[in-house]
């Protein structure tokens, strides 16, 4: 008897020591779940990261939110646009509170934009503007004064009364004609003469270099060729130097990649624009934890009409950049190294 005793008290302070163990180990995790959930949860959907800069973008957005106390979810569409939409509408189905797009295609897009609104999601247009959607907010560079740069750094050069080949990039990036269209006040008003118009679907830097391989009466003609960005910009220097015309022929681009910027140094490419990433990203992930929250934007509000109704637009500034302000602009800002924009011109490093 006293044996069933013991073997009784002891299966009874077992059981108690399981229940209470599963109890607490139960109370942790309602307590992290509840966690989880009062952080700000933000979707970020991007176009791609093929181009150097939107790997920058995704990393100082991401650490930027981190330090709003919000939490992030990368997707990549890796160009399609449809793959896009599925992830757009599995956020939606996640219950997000903000929805970040680097759109592809706005038209396939457009409704999906409007029934996450309609769960009372906020979607932000980052970057490019999502035409016909009607987003919370577009955030970008001033684009149409990025095209005024390139065209401005072209008649700073001399280039009056020339001609001019304008490679694009993709036809539905909305922020493209508004390059586009400050490129050309600039060279209507210089009196250059556009000789072709060019659009790289997907942004394919390979179809910029068989522009120039497939036109090459068009590329003789030309004093100048500004391309939609130093992605494009580095397929159509290969081009010309392969036809040696490298440094012959003035090239532009936006974006300030690294081997743009070798570029500018080495003498092969005339300019890029600096667009301050950081400050891009960094704005928007503070807009974005601001607007989860119901909490007003700390900064100045432009309009943007994208076919919908006039969106609140954030604008950031862009800086032009050539072999003259390069250290000024690039190195000091710690955008990239001295040692590996001056790689293949060590000398030029000390002037």
């Amino acid at each position: 008897m006293m044996g069933k005793y013991k073997i009784g008290v002891i299966v009874f302070l077992l059981t108690a020591c399981i229940l209470g163990g599963c109890g607490n180990t139960s109370l942790e995790s309602v307590k992290s779940s509840s966690a989880t959930e009062d952080k700000v949860q933000i979707g970020m959907c991007f176009d791609s990261f093929v181009i150097e800069r939107w790997q920058r973008d995704r990393d100082v957005f991401v650490s930027a939110a981190k330090e709003k106390g919000a939490e992030v979810n990368v997707q990549n569409a890796n160009g399609d646009p449809k793959k896009q939409k599925e992830q757009i509408e599995y956020f939606i189905k996640k219950g997000m509170d903000v929805i970040v797009i680097i759109s592809i295609d706005p038209e396939v897009i457009a409704d999906s934009v409007k029934k996450a609104q309609d769960e009372g999601i906020k979607v932000i247009a980052y970057d490019r503007p999502i035409t016909g959607a009607g987003a919370d907010l577009y955030i970008s560079f001033d684009n149409e004064m990025v095209g005024e740069m390139m065209g401005q750094a072209l008649v700073d050069s001399g280039l009056k009364n020339g001609k001019v080949v304008m490679i694009c990039g993709s036809p539905t990036d909305k922020n493209v004609p508004m390059v586009c269209e400050g490129f050309e006040r600039v060279m209507e008003e210089n009196g250059n003469e556009i000789l072709d118009v060019f659009y790289a679907d997907g942004w394919k830097a390979e179809a910029a270099g068989d522009y120039v391989y497939s036109h090459p009466e068009i590329i003789e003609e030309a004093d100048a060729v500004m391309c939609g960005n130093d992605d494009l910009a580095s397929k159509v220097v290969y081009a010309l130097s392969e036809k040696r015309l490298a440094g012959k022929k003035l090239v532009v681009g936006q974006d300030a990649d690294l081997e743009a910027c070798q570029r500018i140094v080495e003498g092969t490419q005339l300019m890029t624009v600096y667009k301050p990433i950081e400050k891009l990203a960094g704005t928007a992930a503070e807009a974005a934890v601001a607007m989860a929250l119901g909490e007003p934007l700390d900064s100045e509000l432009y309009e943007y009409d994208d076919g919908k109704k006039n969106v609140p637009y954030l604008k950031i500034e862009t800086i032009s950049v050539s072999a003259d302000n390069m250290d000024e602009v690039i190195v000091k800002s710690g955008f990239h190294l001295k040692e590996d924009i001056y790689l293949n011109v060590p000398d030029k490093a000390s002037n």
